[in-house]
């Protein structure tokens, strides 16, 4: 049927390479960062339980096909974006061809084009492209490259999407076009305050405002006291192995939760219960995306070293690997945030309140499928396509494994390049920094910013390993 799933398959040359279609599998195809447009719902006969089968492919078709929110703008705005670039920035635009200024602002706010083989095709994976504009899509956040090869189900480490509204409402006030949603928004709520995190959490907590436990809308319910926050999204195909979504774990895993991010109050309630097959489908696809491998030479005997090291110092969080997926295990372990360490502003972001208020609505079947009220921690994720997922950590805050395992290696201040990899620490190719420049901010992630949940302490489990060990585990690292 329609569109086939692509999974990045055998790699040559200096990165991955997406070849044939063949069904995949993803992950949370929300970030944690949503978990709190659960807190939409409705009376237990609004709408019952199905009992039919996702279908991968069509998920795939609906994520890349169909309009789920408003458009945020138009092509001829995406064409006249470089009038608001700086400097050589804009003069280089202004020179340029249709088909150049479109690739500029595509690498300047993180969107990537499709693979190579995707039925639908485009300009744009992030995006679903209609007559009236381009529409968001889940692909904005799970949709990203890595060494410059586009991967679906993978966390868009380059998205701009507080620069790309911020440019964009300028362009249309500049030539009268009319204002998105999206380009309201952004003057009331943070939208990141890097490229490659978004304030997602509290895009849930907002948009739920909006609903009554019917998933009516009401647009005077008050949000209540927002901590805004950044948040990395994780990887698709994680999805599969795990029970519930988040890094908190604290949602159930089916295929309603994931519909909160359409949750505008210009979404009906009727049109949201309707898109409950297309969810079913979107799950189905999220959990055939497979990780990609390694698109580099390995040292086997190093790695087989590493996973000695690794079975005795992580696998009890984060499981066991193997070429046969049958011979896996992961445990999806809650690890206390005072035992892993790390920054706890998304924990907080969410209170036991706000979670236990998902047991109660549609989006769990009404406590059907369980929730936890007060994780009081974040789940240690599996660690399959590792080598694809940088920055780490919940937050995005370490471009490197390298840096994971040695917290001394991490960096205060950093800019990546677009699509430099780095082999020899596993990661983002990425430049420290002293300041943060006044223009273009946002390329800069800048962990001294503990107000809005940017800090990169914590996980300091392999600190004491040896050298010698260290590199062998991130030789090991790179073959999950």
């Amino acid at each position: 049927m329609g569109a086939a799933l692509y999974r990045p398959a055998a790699m040559d040359g200096d990165g991955p390479t997406i070849s044939r279609p063949v069904p995949d599998n993803a992950a949370a195809v929300l970030p944690v960062h949503l978990a709190l447009l659960i807190l939409a719902a409705g009376p237990a006969d609004v709408v019952p339980s199905s009992v039919r089968a996702g279908d991968p492919d069509r998920g795939y078709e609906v994520l890349r096909s169909k309009p789920l929110l408003p458009p945020d703008f138009d092509r001829e705005t995406l064409l006249r974006l470089g009038l608001t670039w700086p400097g050589e920035m804009k003069a280089k635009a202004k020179a340029a061809g249709e088909e150049e200024r479109i690739a500029m602002a595509l690498a300047r706010y993180g969107l990537v084009a499709p693979p190579a083989d995707d039925p639908i095709g485009g300009e744009v994976l992030n995006y679903v492209e209609t007559p009236n504009g381009w529409v968001m899509n889940c692909f904005a956040c799970h949709g990203g490259k890595v060494a410059g090869r586009t991967i679906p189900g993978l966390p868009n480490s380059h998205y701009g999407l507080a620069t790309l509204t911020e440019e964009v409402r300028t362009v249309k006030l500049m030539t009268g076009k009319s204002l998105s949603h999206q380009d309201v928004g952004q003057m009331k709520i943070p939208l990141g305050a890097s490229h490659g995190t978004t304030n997602a959490v509290v895009f849930g907590i907002v948009l739920d405002a909006f609903r009554e436990p019917d998933m009516s809308v009401n647009t005077g319910r008050d949000p209540g006291p927002l901590l805004h926050h950044d948040m990395d999204a994780p990887p698709w195909w994680h999805v599969k192995k795990k029970s519930r979504l988040y890094i908190d774990g604290f949602s159930p895993k089916n295929h309603r939760v994931l519909m909160q991010f359409m949750l505008l109050p210009t979404t009906g309630r009727e049109t949201v219960l309707s898109w409950e097959d297309d969810f079913r489908d979107v799950l189905a696809y999220i959990e055939s995306v497979e990780a990609p491998p390694y698109p580099y030479e390995v040292d086997a005997a190093l790695a087989t070293s590493g996973r000695s090291v690794f079975e005795k110092n992580c696998a009890e969080c984060h499981g066991t690997y193997s070429t046969d997926s049958s011979a896996e295990t992961y445990p999806e372990v809650t690890v206390p945030i005072e035992v892993v360490g790390t920054d706890r502003v998304r924990l907080d972001a969410l209170s036991v309140s706000h979670r236990r208020h998902l047991g109660t609505t549609w989006m769990s079947r009404y406590g059907e499928d369980p929730v936890v009220e007060d994780p009081g921690g974040y789940v240690a994720p599996p660690l399959d396509g590792i080598w694809a997922t940088a920055p780490y950590f919940h937050n995005g805050s370490v471009p490197t494994l390298a840096g994971v395992l040695s917290p001394e290696e991490r960096p205060t201040r950093w800019r990546r390049t677009e699509n430099g990899y780095d082999r020899d620490r596993v990661g983002l190719e990425f430049t420290a920094v002293n300041e943060v420049p006044e223009l273009d901010a946002r390329y800069v992630f800048d962990t001294r910013r503990a107000d809005i949940g940017k800090t990169n302490g914590g996980h300091t489990f392999a600190a004491d390993l040896s050298p010698s060990e260290k590199r062998a585990l991130l030789e090991y690292l790179k073959t999950l």
